[in-house]
C-alpha cells in the first residue's frame, strides 16, 4: 500500500520576509563589488600606471566570464537547489573580490574580474530563481521590485563612498578591500539563506526543485514562444540602458554642455528612480495583472527619449540641489526614461516564472541573463565605433547624433517584442498566464 502523500502549507508572510531579506543582502553586496571599481578608475592610471584600454578589458573579462559559465550555472541551480547555489556563488564573488584587491598587477586584477563573472551573474540567476521558489504570482512583482531595490542600492553605495569612506581614497587599493568586506557580509547572508531554506523547507512547499541527472544543451533551449519573445526584450531593454548609463555623464558634458557635478546628478536620477519606483511598479502589477500590456507602455514610452534629448530644445534651467541646475528637457527625459526604468524590469523577470515550468526556472534564468550579457557586450562596442565615426566631441555634439538613433532603433526592436507579447494575449481563449486576472 503506497504511503499516503501530505500536502505541506504555503510558507508563511514572516518566512517569505526573512528569505527576501537575506537575499536582497546578498544581493546588494554582489553589486556592490561589481561596480567597486568605478571610483578607483583614476587612482589605478595615476599608481598603477593603467590605460583606458587596460581598464576597459576588466569589464571585458567579466562579461566573458559571465558568458562562459551562466548555461551550467542554470543548471547547477535546477540540480542542486537555490540555497546551495546562492552560497557557491557568493563565495566565489567574495574570492574575486580578495583577489582584485590583493592584486597590483594588471594579471592578478584582471583574473579577479573574471573570477567575478564566474561568480556574480549566476548568482543574481540564483537569487532570482529564489524569489520566484517562495512568492506566488500575485506577489512575485513586488518581491523582484523590493530585491531589486536593495540591490541597486549596492551601486548607490559605491558612489556614496567616496564621501563615507574618504580616507580609504588615499589609494586605489583600500577602497577595494572595503568591497571586499562587503562581499563577506554578502556571503554572511547567503549563510542565513540557507540555514533559513533548509529549516522551512521540511515545514512549507516552497516550489518544484528540478531532478536533473546531466545537463543537456539541446533540452536548455525547449521554452515556449513567449518566454523567447520575453528574452528579445530583455536584451534589447538591457543592452540599451546600461551601455546608454555607461557614457550618459561624458554625452551630458560633452553634448549638452553640463558641468561633471550636474552631469552627474542628472544621471543618477535613473539608479534612484528605480530603487523607489520599481516596488511599487511591482506591486501594481502584482495587483491588476496585465503585465504584457505594461511592457508595452514602458518600451512605447523609451522610444522618444533618445531623440529628444538630442533635438529639442534645452528649454530654461531647473535647481536640482544647491549649485547644480540641468535643462527642464533633459531633466523631464531622465525622469520618464527613470520610470521605464523602474516600470519593465518589475514586470519583466517576474513573467518568465508565469510561462517556464518550475523545474527550469534556474536554466530559463540563465539563459535569458546569457542573452542579455551577449547584448550588452556588443552595443558598446558599435556605440564607441559609431561616435567615432561620427567625431563625437564637444566641438561636435553633433557627432553624438548617429549612437542615438541607434539607441532608438533599439528602442523600436524593444517595442516591436513588447507588441507582439501583447498580441500573443489577444483573442478568444488565447490570454496567457502574463494576463491573467490576479489570484486572490
Amino acid at each position: 500500500m503506497p504511503a499516503p502523500t501530505t500536502t505541506l502549507p504555503p510558507p508563511t508572510p514572516l518566512q517569505k520576509g526573512f528569505a527576501l531579506l537575506f537575499v536582497s543582502l546578498a544581493m546588494f553586496g554582489n553589486y556592490y563589488v561589481f561596480d567597486s571599481l568605478g571610483p578607483v578608475v583614476d587612482l589605478m592610471r595615476e599608481q598603477l600606471g593603467f590605460s583606458f584600454r587596460e581598464i576597459g578589458l576588466f569589464s571585458t573579462a567579466y562579461s566573458v566570464a559571465a558568458l562562459l559559465v551562466l548555461l551550467a550555472g542554470g543548471w547547477f541551480i535546477d540540480r542542486f537547489g537555490t540555497r546551495l547555489a546562492l552560497l557557491v556563488f557568493a563565495v566565489v564573488c567574495m574570492l574575486a573580490a580578495a583577489v582584485t584587491a590583493w592584486g597590483g598587477s594588471f594579471e592578478t586584477i584582471l583574473a579577479g574580474r573574471f573570477l567575478l563573472g564566474l561568480g556574480a551573474e549566476p548568482m543574481i540567476v540564483a537569487a532570482t530563481t529564489v524569489l520566484a521558489r517562495w512568492f506566488s504570482a500575485r506577489e512575485l512583482g513586488l518581491a523582484f521590485g523590493l530585491n531589486l531595490s536593495i540591490s541597486r542600492l549596492g551601486s548607490a553605495s559605491v558612489d556614496w563612498s567616496t564621501s563615507f569612506a574618504s580616507p580609504l581614497y588615499a589609494n586605489w587599493q583600500d577602497p577595494l578591500w572595503l568591497a571586499t568586506g562587503i562581499a563577506g557580509v554578502s556571503l554572511a547572508a547567503a549563510m542565513l539563506y540557507w540555514l533559513h531554506e533548509r529549516r522551512t523547507e521540511p515545514r512549507a512547499q516552497l516550489g518544484v526543485r528540478g531532478d536533473i541527472d546531466e545537463l543537456k544543451l539541446s533540452q536548455m533551449f525547449r521554452f515556449p514562444a513567449t518566454f523567447w519573445t520575453i528574452v528579445g526584450l530583455c536584451v534589447v531593454f538591457y543592452a540599451t540602458v546600461f551601455p546608454f548609463r555607461g557614457f550618459a555623464i561624458n554625452y551630458f558634458q560633452e553634448a549638452h554642455g553640463l558641468s561633471r557635478e550636474s552631469a552627474g546628478a542628472l544621471s543618477s536620477l535613473l539608479p534612484l528612480a528605480a530603487i523607489i519606483a520599481t516596488p511599487v511598479f511591482g506591486l501594481i502589477v502584482d495587483r491588476v495583472g496585465r503585465r504584457s500590456l505594461f511592457m508595452a507602455v514602458g518600451s512605447l514610452a523609451m522610444l522618444p527619449l533618445f531623440l529628444a534629448v538630442t533635438y529639442l530644445p534645452p528649454g530654461p534651467e531647473v535647481a536640482l540641489t544647491a549649485g547644480i541646475s540641468v535643462p527642464l528637457t533633459l531633466l523631464l527625459c531622465i525622469a520618464v526614461f527613470g520610470l521605464v526604468f523602474s516600470l519593465i524590469p518589475a514586470v519583466l523577470w517576474p513573467s518568465v516564472a508565469l510561462v517556464v515550468d518550475p523545474t527550469r526556472l534556474g536554466s530559463a534564468f540563465a539563459l535569458m541573463t546569457f542573452c542579455q550579457q551577449i547584448g550588452m557586450a556588443a552595443v558598446p562596442l558599435v556605440i564607441g565605433w559609431l561616435n567615432d565615426w561620427g567625431g563625437a566631441s564637444p566641438e561636435n555634439p553633433a557627432g553624438y547624433a548617429p549612437g542615438m538613433w541607434f539607441y532608438t532603433a533599439m528602442g523600436a526592436l524593444g517595442l516591436f517584442f513588447a507588441w507582439r507579447l501583447w498580441r500573443s494575449g489577444r483573442g478568444p481563449g488565447a490570454r496567457h498566464a502574463l494576463d491573467q486576472p490576479p489570484v486572490r
